[in-house]
């Protein structure tokens, strides 16, 4: 069962049995109808769990969406199959999850300590994956971006977790590789075993030293009069394992140079005949943008990817961030 693969049954099956203690521990100091109602959903859960039922749509008998389960393991229906009443308030729940990480990215053009930023954000749907921030330092600035698995609200909430921890761990000065590891083990701590997050870290000073780590994400290009670098990393996810270690790359960006980062969403959108725009498309295509602006390099990296994929519709959310020492 689709929902259930990859040991999500044995998460859910904590999860309700955590509930279930802890509405027993309120009954106990407080008896109400509210709480009796659902000990009886979480028991009916348990129950479809050991017949194998659990997951299933009560309607069409097809399998509920596995984000949504791990979000709501009480859930018994499939979106498709939701009351009127339910899809109401399904889609304002998505409309302020979507409002709320709007509100977490940077602004779209930044002019920070020596630095030029652009990014470009693009949900897939109403609530994102994609992880982009900038956090300004006395002397520079961090700028991160990254890729949460799963798409819509479950993966937005993870998105703002990352945001709030890492507004938490850069600003205290410690080494760069080991905030990671500390952010590493906190999302895995906190966080089901089927979610993990891609991510890469560059801390930029005004003197052109750049700090980068990479978590697993896609290589960050290096544009350098006319030269393109590959900035290749061996870090894991964000949850994969607790105990993951952090390695840090150490540059130096002269006057005009420029970093360019970007989410799958770039290198697996596909043309209408199933082809990858590809990550080795890249290099050639940004060898001939050094000179460009941040914000230039990213329209002509769009104003491409529009040519290739031929209207061909989005398949996953899609972020690029661009760092141009001015």
């Amino acid at each position: 069962m689709d929902a259930l693969r990859d040991g999500i049954a044995d998460t859910l099956r904590h999860e309700l049995l955590t509930r279930r203690a802890k509405l027993g521990q309120a009954i106990g100091r407080r008896p109400d109808p509210s709480l009796l109602e659902l000990v009886r959903q979480v028991d009916s859960a348990l129950e479809r769990l050991d017949d194998g039922s659990f997951g299933l749509c009560e309607v069409c008998h097809e399998p509920i969406e596995a984000e949504r389960l791990l979000v709501d393991p009480l859930l018994r229906n499939c979106l498709d199959h939701l009351s009127k009443a339910e899809q109401v308030a399904l889609q304002r729940d998505l409309d302020l999850a979507g409002e709320v990480q709007r509100k977490l990215l940077p602004p779209p053009e930044l002019k920070l300590a020596g630095w030029e930023i652009a990014n470009y954000y693009l949900p897939y749907r109403v609530a994102s994956g994609d992880y982009c921030d900038v956090i300004p330092t006395a002397q520079g600035l961090y700028a991160l971006l990254g890729d949460v698995s799963g798409k819509g609200v479950a993966a937005s909430m993870l998105v703002a977790t990352l945001h709030g921890l890492f507004r938490t761990l850069l600003p205290d000065g410690c080494d760069l590789g080991c905030s990671l590891e500390r952010a590493n083990r906190i999302f895995c701590e906190s966080t089901v075993t089927s979610h993990y997050a891609t991510l890469v870290c560059a801390n930029a000073e005004e003197s052109g030293d750049l700090t980068l780590v990479s978590a697993g994400h896609c290589a960050p290009y290096l544009i350098s009069r006319g030269r393109v670098d590959t900035l290749e990393s061996s870090g894991l996810p964000l949850g994969a394992f607790c105990q993951a270690t952090y390695t840090t790359s150490e540059l130096h960006l002269e006057r005009g140079d420029m970093i360019f980062l970007y989410t799958d969403g770039l290198s697996e959108a596909t043309n209408a005949s199933g082809d990858e725009y590809g990550a080795s498309r890249l290099p050639d295509f940004l060898a001939c943008r050094d000179g460009d602006s941040p914000r230039g390099a990213v329209e002509a990296c769009l104003a491409d990817l529009r040519e290739f994929t031929g209207g061909t519709p989005p398949g996953d959310d899609l972020t690029l961030l661009c760092l141009k020492r001015a």
